[in-house]
């Protein structure tokens, strides 16, 4: 039973080890690999490629490129490729439009490694190539169009760039995605401030004469108006004596309501005025009459009651 532990330890000792460097040692000398997603691997061999394997997985490398795979870790070499989508902006690329105004213009694109093998061996610097060509193909493309076009029609100049950028590209080994005008600006500070200068003065005239014909709409309306009321008011006016003279012939079918209307009307004439009101007592006119010319004179008249004025 003590020997049965001692084989089971020493089994179990042997796998734990034995079996990570056996492994560690088959994938050293290349006899299998794996391959990540989005990954490719290019196999060397004195200066040639035997082999590319682009399938993410397990791969027995002696049964997919053949035997002569185990030489290449001792006198060839193995690349291992990043195929994901990149993207890329350039930024401010020096445009000259039509009119000669200069122009800077934000390129934003795509591109992934479509052939390992032309990415390797095709160019050095295919990554900094293909951004020199989008730079170049820009300014070539896109100078001495219309300062209109170039700030409203982006879509047109993103298809120009990309249908000139993408064969040579391709040869490369990298195959471009999509391509976009993303920014369309201006170089010169002092053409910014005068357009800035020319949207103000725009932007003041245009709200002046929204301000003008907002105050010209509300004299239109304040005048119909008053027009309107005006002629409401004269029919009014019109109505007046007819109504008036038809409520007083009413009241003159009986006398005693005309005379007391009179008399009311009579009394409200001369309490509305600033006239004096002289109160004289009941009869003896001549007495009254002496009374006052005493009065003026300054001399004794007849023994009556003073005058009152209110």
């Amino acid at each position: 039973m003590e020997q049965f532990f001692i084989a089971l330890a020493a089994t179990f000792i042997g796998l734990l080890i034995g079996i990570p460097i056996i492994l560690g040692l088959f994938k050293f000398g290349l006899w299998f690999t794996t391959v990540d997603e989005s990954h490719s691997k290019v196999f060397v061999l004195f200066g040639k490629v035997i082999g590319v394997v682009s399938e993410p997985g397990l791969h027995f490398l002696p049964i997919k490129i053949g035997l002569k795979v185990i030489l290449v870790r001792f006198f060839g070499k193995v690349y291992t490729l990043d195929t994901r989508m990149d993207q890329r902006y350039l930024r401010s690329r020096a445009v000259n439009s039509e009119e000669g105004t200069p122009v800077g213009i934000g390129v934003w694109y795509e591109m992934r490694v479509s052939d390992p093998v032309a990415y390797l061996f095709e160019n050095t610097d295919p990554e900094g190539s293909l951004r020199a060509n989008v730079t170049n193909t820009t300014v070539r493309c896109l100078s001495n169009m219309p300062l209109d076009d170039m700030m409203r029609d982006r879509h047109r100049m993103s298809r120009e760039v990309r249908s000139e950028v993408s064969p040579k590209s391709e040869s490369w080994g990298y195959s471009l995605g999509s391509v976009y005008i993303r920014k369309v600006h201006f170089r010169d500070d002092h053409m910014i401030e005068q357009i800035e200068q020319k949207v103000v003065n725009r932007l003041r005239q245009v709200t002046s004469l929204i301000r003008q014909a907002g105050e010209n709409q509300v004299d239109i309306i304040k005048s119909r108006a008053e027009r309107e009321a005006a002629i409401e008011f004269a029919k009014a006016h019109a109505v007046r004596p007819r109504l008036v003279g038809k409520a007083l012939g009413e009241i003159g079918k009986d006398e005693e309501v005309v005379e007391t209307l009179f008399k009311v009307l009579e009394a409200q004439e001369i309490l509305s005025g600033n006239a004096d009101i002289v109160l004289l007592p009941a009869g003896g006119n001549n007495e009254v009459l002496q009374a006052l010319a005493a009065h003026e004179t300054g001399g004794n008249g007849p023994n009556i009651p003073p005058l009152r004025r209110s």
